[in-house]
């Protein structure tokens, strides 16, 4: 008897959540009153970030790059200038952030953008060096246009370049300030229309900061030098400075690197900051990006590891024309996000509690774990958290907006958040002995780190950690929480066989394909001691690694025991390791690549197994094929098969046309062909309780084998249960087991109870070998089996096997080895990856395509309950690090410095919802400071005026439909009605109310805009009547 699968396809989707850096960042944004921050990226990807716990990923859906952020202070809504000249409008004030507004400018490419505090009016600048003007709430370009020419004199024949700065005057929101690229600045006159005063510079404009007061204004510029110019004589700067160029022995300064931005902030108590990057001189060679931070006399310069991209100072206040009093500086750097506290004289950093560094080094693995022990995430952290750096800033991270919060925080699962907290770093390059200069052994294997890690394996039960590297090595860490001294056993294997000429079993007999533990009768197991190394006659068989043969002091966390390194042959560097999988209860850990299969008992530190692939089957070969005499043929190295060198992100085409010829190849009728063309490799392996053979009564420990070709080989093992037994007598292995079959390389192993529950592999119960032993208690080996039999009577004792490859998947009856259900996944491309998971407490098969599909199936019918065209697949990045998990989840590196997390469970995607942060929250703004009477009398302080009278329709007029297209965004009404409570909340409800109508009434909306307009020009007037009359 067999379950019925109770997983109902309406019950999946797909939602997404990211991690990590932004990748290629381009653009920052900080809302000083929503205290949130806004990063934009190349790929046209936008991160907002508040309080810990409040991280959004938004996507334009051209791709295009954010050119520059601009948050509607206060009013949760963010502007962003994309590549494509097309601005957006997002709505912050739901959970999941869409586009409200698009406006497409389809003559002018958009330069830079401003919008001044508390106006719905948002300056365009353009690479022409004309400004448009947009209104925020309806996305229309004004008819008001400030165009180059007028700008600049007319006397002026040459073109001012693009507009690379835009801002309103504090003393005065009437004029603006447009600063061109060539290093005209020019002050207009908004009412008047025409220019205050412009200035000729010599040297480029790269950025433009304002004095509080408006009296004065800073730039910075291509030479390296800073500019003041003083509102009341704008004929020639009022003090040029070059802060890094000092003057050389015949008097000429120094050449220097332009200041690509500065900031100019006043601050109450203390002298004005100066903050500006770049601007060293250019024959110091190899400085790393730096940020100047000049505060009086004091000048602080802070070296960065990445080049700058952007940066922020933060200040109190939102107002231009108040004392600024900043308190820290975001750096957005190409790699990494710094913020720096202005608070201290020492400038510290503030600890960054989003997990920015995942790209610390190179990631080239991911594996993913959801269920695990509740108390594993405390432990870890609390060790992790003790080789943290210090010397942070001990104030709270300025970035504090959103809200988030986890209402049972007891049972609190890692894998139910949308966070990601760094727990526990470890470097395996600790395990090995620094390469000596010269020893360019490892060098040979990899153009990469030696050290890389290309496959890990982790059983969170006993704590034990696996991590295969590229240079074709294995350590094996067991966990502590107490340190200790060690001395790390070293385990070297050859596992070498190269396809030759076919010749006779009986020629093979008499030339043994292994000459070291090729046999697997347990007389063979070869027990090393720490240190062992192969003769020195045969020097050139030690691996490229060399392993610590001293006793070291290891600190609390994940301790190193036991390293496996694969033997160079004949000066041939090993084939890299392609599958692995240890069992803690069995004390067992087997790995295989191209060549064959080896079996450890790393708890005996012994060799059980190290075999041909083609000497695993036997009589049993589906393909008949004779063995071969080992490395006749040199050449042979450069067939099909794992590649040496791990690469880092790279074009997929030839890989999937590799993979699509070794398909072929794999189920080719031809033996010949077979032999020729390909290794057969070891793809994938799974220990767990079995039955290896048709006749077996009762289920016993075995090892699934997946190769290249489609082949499942089981191998049973028998191993000692009692204790001092496991640890002394010999554990048998006996690779004459069953044989499966099926289409294109095996994936994933799993294994059903006939009720269609997952069985899990038996495991050890974790224990501190170095804690201190009670005599009371005697530490012993705690295992934990899951036995086919034990949840079932009526069923009888067999159970299901699900077998995954490439192209299809079958569910077998065991022992008796029939197929009950197949099911061919694809036809026109290949599963990349593929597991098996529990979800809504059932089973099913999820596989990830190389064509993009992510599809699950339901176990054990293989119904198809799910198949998204969810990406396409563009580099290896993507294949290599994707993995699903129980619970509906999945995640993959989407880019180099990003984690992707999905969830296809619809359960999942509704607690989504709950747990993520809300963007926006309701907060007072901060009243502007009274500044007194005189102060005002004499002209300090801000003047005020109408925008709406000035670039209104009714007295600007339209702009040329041809100029920009607007275009309605995904967020649609009901994101507009959330939206419409900021400035102008009433009559942003009434134009809500009116394109309602509109979208029936089409031709009524040009009337309607105009009847608003009106009328809110009559509500000024009448408003301003009223305070008259009082």
């Amino acid at each position: 008897r067999l379950s019925i699968d109770s997983i109902n396809p309406s019950s999946l989707s797909l939602q997404t959540v990211r991690h990590g850096f932004p990748y290629q960042p381009t653009a920052l944004a900080f809302d000083p009153v929503q205290k949130l921050l806004a990063i934009g990226s190349r790929s046209g990807g936008i991160r907002i970030l508040g309080r810990p716990g409040v991280d959004c990923y938004c996507q334009h859906e051209s791709g295009a790059a954010v050119l520059q952020l601009q948050f509607l202070i206060n009013e949760g809504a963010l502007v962003t200038a994309c590549a494509d000249d097309t601005l957006h409008l997002w709505n912050l004030r739901q959970r999941r952030p869409a586009v409200l507004h698009s406006l497409k400018f389809n003559r002018e490419r958009i330069t830079f953008c401003h919008l001044p505090f508390q106006s719905k009016w948002l300056y365009v600048g353009t690479e022409r060096g004309n400004t448009h003007i947009v209104n925020i709430e309806s996305f229309i370009l004004s008819g008001y246009v400030i165009m180059w020419n007028k700008a600049i004199e007319l006397a002026t024949k040459t073109h001012p370049g693009p507009v690379v700065h835009l801002s309103d005057s504090p003393k005065d929101e009437g004029k603006l300030l447009i600063g061109f690229e060539s290093g005209t600045i020019v002050q207009w006159d908004l009412r008047a229309k025409k220019a205050d005063f412009r200035i000729y510079y010599d040297e480029a404009i790269h950025s433009v900061s304002w004095h509080h007061e408006g009296k004065q204004f800073m730039c910075s510029h291509s030479d390296g030098s800073l500019t003041l110019w003083n509102l009341r004589n704008t004929t020639k700067p009022f003090q040029v400075t070059f802060p890094h160029g000092k003057i050389q022995k015949d008097g000429r300064k120094e050449s220097c690197k332009p200041i690509l931005k500065v900031e100019y902030k006043t601050s109450r108590n203390s002298e004005p900051f100066i903050i500006f990057s770049g601007g060293l001189s250019y024959d110091k060679a190899g400085r790393r990006p730096t940020l100047t931070i000049m505060h009086g006399k004091a000048i602080t310069v802070l070296e960065m590891d990445y080049p700058i991209v952007e940066f922020l100072v933060l200040c109190e206040t939102p107002y231009n024309n108040e004392v600024q009093d900043p308190y820290a500086v975001v750096v957005l750097l190409e790699k990494d996000l710094i913020v720096v506290d202005l608070t201290q004289s020492n400038f510290p950093v503030f600890e960054n509690p989003y997990p920015m560094d995942v790209h610390e080094s190179p990631v080239t693995c991911t594996a993913y774990f959801a269920d695990c022990p509740p108390d594993i995430i405390p432990i870890l952290y609390s060790i992790g958290a003790k080789h943290k750096k210090t010397g942070y800033s001990q104030k709270e991270w300025p970035i504090s907006g959103g809200t988030w919060m986890l209402v049972d925080v007891k049972n609190l699962d890692c894998s139910d958040t949308i966070t990601l907290q760094m727990l526990y770093k470890l470097k395996t390059s600790k395990a090995f002995e620094k390469p000596k200069v010269g020893d360019g052994r490892a060098a040979e294997l990899v153009e990469e780190d030696p050290f890389a890690v290309q496959m890990v394996s982790w059983c969170p039960q006993s704590r034990i950690f696996c991590v295969v590297g590229i240079s074709a090595h294995i350590i094996l860490y067991r966990f502590s929480k107490y340190d200790a001294n060690t001395q790390i056993v070293s385990l070297e294997v050859r596992l070498q066989c190269e396809p030759e000429d076919v010749i006779s079993p009986s020629e093979n007999e008499n030339n043994p394909c292994f000459t070291e533990s090729g046999s697997h009768s347990p007389h063979h197991q070869q027990p090393v001691n720490a240190g062992n190394r192969t003769p020195e006659g045969n020097k050139d068989s030690t691996p490229c690694l060399k392993v610590k043969e001293r006793m070291v002091r290891v600190p609390p966390g994940y301790q190193s025991e036991l390293v496996i390194q694969l033997q160079w042959i004949d000066g041939e560097p090993p084939q890299q390791i392609t599958s692995l999988d240890i069992n803690s209860a069995y004390g067992l850990l087997a790995f295989g690549n191209c060549n064959g299969l080896a079996v450890v008992d790393y708890l005996q530190k012994t060799i059980l197994l190290c075999m041909s692939t083609l000497d695993l089957y036997g009589a049993t070969d589906p393909y008949q094929r004779l063995t071969r005499s080992p490395r006749r043929n040199r050449q042979s190295t450069s067939v099909k098969g794992p590649g040496r060198k791990l690469s880092l992100p790279t074009d997929l085409k030839t890989d999937l046309e590799s993979r699509e010829n070794s398909f072929s190849h794999s189920r080719s009728s031809s033996v010949s062909s077979i032999d020729r063309e390909t290794k057969e490799a070891i793809t994938t392996l799974q220990f767990g309780e079995s039955f290896g053979r048709k006749t077996d009564a009762l289920p016993t420990p075995c090892l699934w084998v997946g190769t290249s070709l489609g082949v499942a080989l089981l191998i049973p093992m028998s191993i000692p249960t009692d204790q001092e037994e496991r640890m002394d007598e010999p554990v048998a292995i006996g690779p004459s087991g069953g044989v499966l079959m099926l289409k294109g390389s095996v994936l994933r192993f799993g294994f059903l109870d006939c009720m269609g529950a997952l069985i899990q592999s038996p495991y050890e119960v974790w224990r501190d070998l170095n804690a201190a032993e009670d005599p009371d208690r005697p530490r012993r080996r705690k295992l934990v089996h899951f036995s086919p039999s034990s949840s079932q009577d009526a069923c009888g004792d067999g159970h299901l096997a699900v077998v995954c490859s490439e192209r299809q998947a079958k569910v077998f009856l065991m022992p008796s080895q029939s197929c009950l259900f197949v099911h061919n996944i694809t036809e026109s491309s290949f599963v990349l990856r593929a597991d098996i998971v529990s979800v809504y407490n059932s089973a099913c098969l999820a596989c990830f395509c190389a064509n993009g599909h992510v599809m699950t199936l339901s176990l054990p019918s293989l119904r198809p309950l799910m198949d998204v065209n969810y990406l396409p697949l563009t580099d290896m990045r993507i294949a290599r690090t994707f993995c699903f998990t129980n619970g509906g989840q999945a995640l993959y590196l989407s880019s180099p410095t990003e984690i992707q997390r999905i969830t296809y469970s619809q359960e999942m995607c509704d607690n989504l919802q709950e747990m993520l942060g809300e963007l926006f929250t309701p907060i007072e703004t901060p009243e502007a400071q009274n500044r007194g009477f005189l102060k005002g009398f004499f002209g300090g302080n801000a003047q005020t005026f109408d925008r709406e009278e000035l670039f209104g329709e009714a007295s600007a007029g339209k702009a040329s439909r041809s100029l920009a297209q607007h275009i309605p965004g995904q967020g649609g009404v009901e994101g507009m009605k959330v939206a419409a409570t900021g400035v102008v909340g009433d009559l942003a409800r009434a134009r809500i109310a009116l394109d309602e109508r509109g979208q029936r009434l089409g031709e009524l909306e040009d009337r309607t805009a105009l009847m608003m307009t009106s009328a809110e020009t009559f509500s000024k007037h009448a408003h301003e009547w009223a305070q008259f009359k009082l």
